[in-house]
């Protein structure tokens, strides 16, 4: 299957950093990592004040959301690529809505924000039948819906995946792991994962190839991993995806306390 360039270029020309900054409140999860994330809108950056401890910060617009779970699905394979929804084995494509996640990645230091470039940013998920790649099952020695890109000049990186099904006992969600490099050696790491709106979702798993699995079993409300966090990291952590031609598309601020 041929990639959607027209869907992937009107996107990103249309999604520059200054908009989506400037719409940060109300399409996108706004997070600054410490030891954890903090979420913040970016016109109030320069007023936060984080603390690399991982204690509360006192700006109004800021949420402190702990890291989460890795889980057991994660794999390092290295694959350099924004196009996640491709089988690097079999070159088939997971079908499912299409999604669009935009990442912008920042250093805070100071009480402002730069753009962090270099940044290793891993995403990973479940396809529409609720299957990890190259894990156990059916997913086994396959390499869908993974890889990781580097952060260019803009603190950016942009990901073409799908929409993520469910599997027994979790919500939707996607996966997330921030990694800084010297050389060949990791400096920092940060992992976390992010949920969906249940309305969106209730909407896009009604259509095919989703509702050939059925109706999901664990809502985010009881999902245990989604319940460990406080109502504000939970609204920092729920994507609220904007509706585009041809599917959806999302963004997440990463604003990095990396010393």
């Amino acid at each position: 299957m041929r990639k959607s360039t027209r869907f992937n270029d009107r996107l990103t020309s249309a999604i520059t950093r200054r908009d989506l900054i400037g719409r940060a409140a109300s399409t996108a999860v706004s997070v600054v990592i410490s030891q954890a994330l903090l979420g913040c809108a970016a016109s109030d950056a320069t007023a936060a004040s984080a603390d690399t401890t991982g204690s509360s910060t006192t700006s109004p617009s800021c949420v402190l959301t702990a890291a989460l779970t890795e889980g057991p699905y994660f794999v390092d394979e290295k694959l350099n690529r924004s196009d996640i929804r491709t089988d690097p084995v079999t070159g088939t494509v997971s079908p499912g809505v299409p999604l669009q996640l935009t990442f912008n990645v920042s250093r805070y230091q100071s009480n402002a924000c730069t753009a962090l470039t270099g940044a290793y940013l891993d995403v990973w998920h479940c396809d529409a039948g609720g299957v990890y790649s190259d894990v156990s099952g059916t997913g086994s020695g396959h390499k869908f819906l993974r890889g990781y890109q580097i952060t260019d000049a803009n603190g950016q990186v942009v990901f073409e995946t799908i929409y993520p099904g469910w599997y027994q006992g979790r919500a939707v969600h996607i996966h997330f792991k921030l990694r800084l490099f010297a050389g060949s050696t990791k400096t920092y790491e940060f992992t976390s994962q992010f949920f969906m709106a249940e309305s969106l979702t209730d909407t896009v798993h009604a259509l095919s190839p989703y509702s050939v699995k059925g109706k999901r079993d664990t809502l985010n409300a009881n999902d245990g991993i989604y319940n460990s966090l406080t109502t504000a990291q939970k609204a920092a952590l729920t994507l609220q995806a904007t509706s585009v031609s041809g599917g959806y598309a999302g963004v997440i601020n990463l604003d990095v306390n990396v010393g």
